[in-house]
């Protein structure tokens, strides 16, 4: 049983987070955690570990409000993302670079995070992830050296999440709303190739990173917020509108936020020059804000 700091908003006096199968899959290595970080790491991990079952590969996403920030896959950071990135290097291991890419869609976003990864922690992940305004992370595991590395994030306060990769949860969900409790079936649907043999460009002989792309972009959209699209490129999220009353605006945020995703690469953008005083962790926020004001 985990103890939560407050329900969905402080007033919400604490609660409980109960295992009613009896099975405790959920472990609270450290911090105390909110409603709302609760429901960012369990859907968070969803997505982290079909998408990598579905790839073969390694997988992180940021998360904020129960949607995807971003999402990736390992792929080679190119000297574009670095410099957009104000990265010092990108010797990060493929557990890292895959959180790398999936936080770097957007900083704005991505400010104050859930982080979900697939595979256990390295030093290097750990590391990358000490020095960015992050709020949690889930994983199934954690290196010594990893984990002692983010006990110390926020003043000891960092939560950290470790979850059973084999827990396998009851295919029938409630929950309960104003009262009244209502209940369905999990949405297990396991997203395959099967699904992506209806191939309408004129060339039907897609490489392998187009698949994982098309991964990607269809395991987020399943962890997203309805109404909601997803763009994706290279084996990452590049834009995702979530939740929205109206599907317009669903196609207009995520094209909006691909396109300032591709204006930070461009040379001009990259050649802008920023106080010393300026923190890292704002620099991809005012890039973004840059982008738009001067396209």
């Amino acid at each position: 049983m985990i103890e939560l700091r407050y329900g969905a908003n402080p007033h919400q006096k604490t609660k409980l987070v109960a295992f009613p199968s009896g099975k405790e899959p959920l472990k609270l290595l450290n911090g105390a955690p909110s409603f709302i970080n609760l429901l960012d790491a369990l859907t968070a991990w969803q997505l982290v570990k079909e998408l990598s079952t579905a790839t073969g590969m390694p997988s992180a996403a940021s998360y904020k409000h129960v949607s995807p920030a971003g999402a990736a896959v390992p792929k080679e950071i190119d000297e574009e993302f670095k410099e957009s990135q104000f990265l010092k290097h990108t010797d990060f291991s493929p557990l890292a670079t895959a959180y790398v890419r999936g936080r770097g869609r957007d900083g704005m976003c991505s400010f104050g995070d859930a982080a979900a990864v697939s595979d256990t922690v390295d030093v290097s992940r750990a590391k990358f992830l000490k020095t960015e305004v992050c709020d949690l992370i889930i994983a199934p595991g954690y290196k010594a050296e990893a984990l002692d590395i983010l006990k110390r994030k926020k003043k000891g306060n960092f939560l950290i999440f470790e979850m059973d990769p084999e827990y396998d949860p009851d295919p029938m969900e409630m929950r309960e709303l104003f009262g009244i409790q209502l209940t369905q079936e999990r949405n297990h649907r396991i997203i395959t190739r099967q699904d992506m043999t209806q191939i309408v460009s004129r060339n039907t002989n897609l490489p392998e990173s187009i698949y994982q792309t098309l991964f990607v972009a269809a395991i987020a959209l399943k962890y997203t917020q309805s109404n909601s699209i997803s763009l994706a490129y290279d084996g990452q999220i590049i834009g995702l509108g979530a939740g929205q009353q109206s599907r317009i605006h669903c196609t207009r945020l995520p094209c909006e936020k691909a396109e300032k995703w591709m204006l930070q690469r461009h040379p001009k953008v990259r050649e802008l020059e920023f106080q010393e005083n300026c923190r890292k962790s704002l620099r991809p926020i005012l890039l973004i804000h840059i982008c738009f004001e001067t396209h």
